[in-house]
């Protein structure tokens, strides 16, 4: 019996535990989807707040923009028609002749960039002006190239055809030519070479002074330091260079210039081709011979150093370009390198590079005065300071040419 009831009092405790068991079981399922039911609630609003959809006009938007980007990339790879390939040659010439125009054109633009620089550079050295034109009034500016021993020359060419004092001050305010003799100092700045150029300058006061150091073998160097100083000292229509011992008739130079104004490029001068000299030792001799092709080669085309002019834009180019113009051996051929490639018209006229007597005095006769003479053998009037004047009586113009002259 006692058996028996702790059996079954056994059997009544478990089925009050398992009942106890299923009601947890039950309150645990319910907040389990309680919790879940809420976790979704916040998670849902959460949601909301934090992406938003993008607007119809932004879709949009962007659907053209990728159609565009697609249609782009179809068109750069989309095979070119046979037609298209028939035209490639015949553009090329035409691309061909469009740069030449744009070489041309940029060439043109830097040489009147460098001319208005050149002009604004003269109004502020105080330049005199036209009243009746408005224009700056020099015609031509001749520098004379000169050397500290060469003053025995130089006064002989104030005695000659070189206007002294009251008259070279007129014909500079009227005619508007200016005449200098060009030098630069010497390897000791201050020393007796220099302080003899300073007193001849006081007492004529006709020197054009340069920022170079004086020297043969430099002629190039000052050649270019001339036109680059005398292009920023005066606005004038030509500019140029002749050697102390050529004679000049200034009315005819200026009138011979006069009939080439309508060339803004224009190149002057006795027109020449030498032969490239390779051997060494000998006078005129060119280191850099080998740029010039096969040994025995001449030169390209170039004026004649004794006496050339060039127009206001290739000085201003000279001036503009300074730093990256080369300079050869010889500075007529170094002159004549730096418009290789340019637009420019190169004039050859004999009258600027006639024999001395008789050959001057005959073409004086027959009405054909000569702008400058010298002999070639010396490359200018041998024994010059001794001879000019005899030069210039035979083949020299009129006094009142200069005068009567309208340029």
């Amino acid at each position: 019996m006692s058996f028996n009831k702790s059996r079954g009092g056994g059997l009544g405790g478990a089925g009050a535990g398992g009942d106890e068991l299923v009601l947890r079981g039950s309150i645990s399922k319910k907040w389990t989807f309680l919790l879940c039911l809420g976790s979704f609630c916040i998670g849902l609003l959460f949601t909301n707040r934090m992406w938003t959809m993008p607007e119809p006009k932004e879709i949009i938007r962007r659907s053209r923009l990728e159609v565009e980007k697609t249609n782009l990339v179809a068109g750069d790879c989309a095979p070119k028609s046979i037609d298209d390939a028939k035209d490639v040659p015949g553009e090329v010439p035409r691309t061909q002749d469009v740069i030449q125009t744009l070489d041309k054109t940029i060439s043109n633009l830097e040489m009147e960039l460098a001319s208005a620089k050149a002009s604004q550079e003269s109004m502020l050295n105080g330049a005199p002006m036209s009243e009746s034109t408005g224009k700056w009034k020099y015609f031509m500016v001749i520098g004379i190239n000169t050397a500290f021993s060469s003053r025995k020359r130089r006064d002989s060419v104030r005695a000659t055809w070189m206007p002294q004092g009251e008259k070279r001050r007129k014909m500079e305010e009227e005619k508007g030519i200016i005449i200098r003799f060009v030098i630069g100092h010497s390897a000791t700045p201050g020393g007796i070479l220099d302080r003899a150029i300073d007193a001849e300058d006081r007492k004529h006061e006709d020197f054009m002074r340069l920022d170079h150091v004086e020297g043969y073998l430099e002629l190039a160097a000052k050649t270019k330091a001339y036109f680059v100083a005398a292009v920023s000292m005066w606005d004038a229509e030509y500019y140029i260079k002749v050697d102390d011992d050529v004679h000049v008739n200034i009315a005819t130079l200026g009138n011979t210039l006069a009939r080439h104004r309508s060339k803004p490029r224009a190149y002057v001068g006795c027109m020449k081709s030498g032969p490239v000299l390779a051997q060494k030792g000998v006078r005129y001799h060119e280191p850099e011979y080998w740029k010039f092709g096969e040994w025995g080669n001449k030169y390209f085309r170039h004026a004649t150093g004794q006496l050339y002019a060039i127009s206001k834009d290739l000085a201003s180019y000279i001036a503009l370009n300074q730093h990256v113009l080369h300079k050869y051996a010889n500075e007529d051929v170094s002159l004549g390198s730096w418009f290789i490639g340019l637009d420019v018209e190169h004039v050859d006229d004999r009258r600027l590079c006639c024999g001395t007597p008789p050959d001057c005095e005959w073409k004086a006769q027959a009405g054909n005065v000569c702008a400058a003479s010298f002999d070639w053998s010396c490359s200018g009037i041998c024994k010059s300071a001794d001879r000019i004047k005899e030069v210039h009586q035979r083949c020299g113009e009129s006094e009142n040419a200069i005068w009567n002259a309208k340029f």
